[in-house]
């Protein structure tokens, strides 16, 4: 890592995570604690800014549909920020190196001669699949997961064209909503089942959190209005996981006793 000029802090890259408070990283939150400057998106709570009471904070938002901050801008002020401070976080909601943004950052940083680091979080997929009690995964199911969001390029392929996206056994997308509606409209016309289960969370792990269960032909019809962040799951391993019965674990211990 490069050392830092005389008179120049650090930066550091630090994941917010879903948005409670709690599910911040320990390292994330004694960060902030001694952060003399954060720089944060619109998707992180105000609950998680009370953790850095003492830092300046600075809004650099970026929502889809909304007057955003250009990226440009924000490389400039943690840039300028690390030159007047010792140390400046730039909070970002999930994780830093998901759709955050970060290559880009990193990059301005790095060509600054700043020193910077990076400090994972729980990004929304993980929190929103623990929050429903639904893994990602399953034996026999699902052994593959894509994450992917129509918002991360400006020219990026559409679905029907990304088969490695297509072809995964779970797909999540990130900032679903309206788009999430076109996926599966792309999907069924692919020739995806109709049965396919989904799982519908908004505002996963903040205040009025909720978690909508369809099939994939439902979604391609719509979705209510949303009030917060949304994150769409779908694929064989978001069907309803079958109760097992006492007797069946009991006689199931047997039979790897007697194996």
């Amino acid at each position: 890592m490069q050392a830092a000029g005389a008179g120049v802090g650090k930066v550091y890259l630090i994941g917010a995570g879903p948005g409670a408070q709690d599910l911040m990283t320990l390292r994330g939150a004694r960060l902030l604690a001694q952060a003399d400057v954060v720089l944060h998106d619109a998707l992180v709570t105000e609950e998680m800014l009370e953790l850095c009471p003492q830092a300046i904070k600075i809004a650099v938002g970026k929502r889809c549909g909304q007057l955003s901050t250009a990226q440009s801008f924000i490389n400039l002020q943690l840039i300028a920020q690390a030159q007047q401070h010792a140390i400046v976080v730039r909070l970002k909601g999930g994780d830093p190196m998901l759709f955050g943004r970060a290559d880009e950052e990193l990059g301005a940083l790095e060509g600054a001669g700043i020193v910077v680091e990076v400090v994972p979080g729980i990004t929304t997929a993980l929190a929103a699949a623990a929050a429903a009690r639904q893994p990602l995964t399953r034996r026999g199911v699902a052994r593959s997961v894509a994450f992917f969001t129509s918002s991360t390029a400006p020219m990026s392929l559409p679905l029907s064209e990304n088969n490695e996206i297509a072809n995964a056994d779970t797909l999540v997308q990130y900032m679903g909503g309206r788009e999430a509606i076109a996926t599966a409209q792309r999907l069924l016309a692919q020739g995806r089942p109709g049965a396919t289960p989904v799982l519908v969370i908004e505002n996963c792990s903040r205040p009025g959190q909720s978690i909508a269960r369809m099939d994939l032909a439902k979604l391609a019809l719509g979705l209510g209005a949303a009030h917060g962040p949304v994150l769409v799951m779908l694929g064989e391993a978001m069907a309803q996981r079958t109760l097992q019965r006492a007797d069946d674990v009991e006689s199931g211990m047997q039979r790897s006793n007697v194996n």
